[in-house]
């Protein structure tokens, strides 16, 4: 197997994951996961070796924790083949929804036939069109969200930091609303400054913007997940009614990672009882269940 692979970590068991210190609201909703089933086709390349990661393992993780609604989130290892999405919608019923991942030349009856299992986005996966120019990219963006639109459905940007930064103004006049996944990828690694950071709030405070806190950890690299504070303190206080939660399980390629201190971070980001309601309860019925 080439070196750039990922090896994926084993899973760590549900009932290891810490508690969360707070009381969830009825119908809680954990807005990114994936699942790894056995016998699904995966693109010829992952970025990453197959992960103990299966439905059945997630859905005791959101037992032990409280959470009773979830949204699956199509994974770059099925690209667009969306097999396992839809059996996983099929299975788990209409507590669940779906983003999935479209080829462009997809046909208006797959689309349909998405929305009836409880697909409700589009994922961009824009890492794979980051070198493109800026004005290319619009053009895709662009074209998805008409794709999205007679659906009542919104896209989904998985998104280099950098590319997040560079659509910023394109993104404030967007008027179909969209969903900015893992806090805006602003890792200062990539050179994501502070400024940029404020820009991504602004953005958040008018428009059509939404944000996903998830994946905290893609962020600080090493450093510890109180790095993000100040960020997750800011979206909160700028629209947290435009804010989801997503745990990003299995956590690629780590599986050890505890995602009950991932919905802790809540207590610290958003102390009111009332703004973690926007954010795990009614944004994403607004987004995933009204329809």
């Amino acid at each position: 197997m080439p070196p750039a692979f990922a090896r994926t970590t084993p899973m760590r068991p549900a009932e290891t994951n810490t508690r969360p210190r707070f009381t969830l609201p009825t119908g809680s909703c954990d807005t990114h996961f994936h699942v790894f089933e056995p016998g699904y086709p995966h693109v010829p390349e992952p970025l990453y070796t197959f992960p103990d990661a299966t439905l059945q393992k997630y859905l005791k993780v959101t037992e032990w924790l409280g959470i009773e609604r979830m949204v699956l989130v199509q994974p770059t290892f099925y690209g667009t083949d969306n097999s396992l999405l839809v059996d996983v919608l099929r299975e788990v019923g209409p507590r669940c929804r779906g983003v999935a991942r479209i080829a462009d030349d997809a046909s208006d009856a797959e689309l349909d036939r998405l929305h009836e299992v409880g697909v409700r986005a589009i994922r961009l996966d824009l890492f794979a069109r980051a070198s493109w120019p800026t004005e290319d990219i619009i053009g895709y963006v662009r074209a998805m969200v008409a794709r999205a639109r007679p659906r009542g459905w919104h896209v989904q940007f998985y998104t280099p930091g950098t590319v997040v930064r560079d659509l910023l103004g394109f993104l404030a006049d967007l008027e179909d609303p969209f969903v900015i996944d893992h806090m805006g990828y602003l890792k200062e690694s990539d050179g994501l400054t502070g400024a940029d950071r404020d820009r991504l709030v602004r953005v958040l405070g008018g428009g059509s913007c939404y944000l996903k806190l998830s994946g905290p950890y893609r962020l600080v690299g090493d450093a510890p997940l109180s790095t993000v504070e100040p960020l997750g303190r800011a979206l909160v206080a700028a629209r947290p009614d435009r804010l989801v939660w997503g745990s990003d399980w299995p956590h690629l390629p780590d599986g050890r990672r505890d995602t009950g201190e991932l919905l802790n971070l809540l207590a610290d980001w958003a102390p009111s009882e009332v703004d973690r309601r926007r954010i795990l309860v009614d944004a994403p019925e607004r987004l995933f269940f009204a329809n």
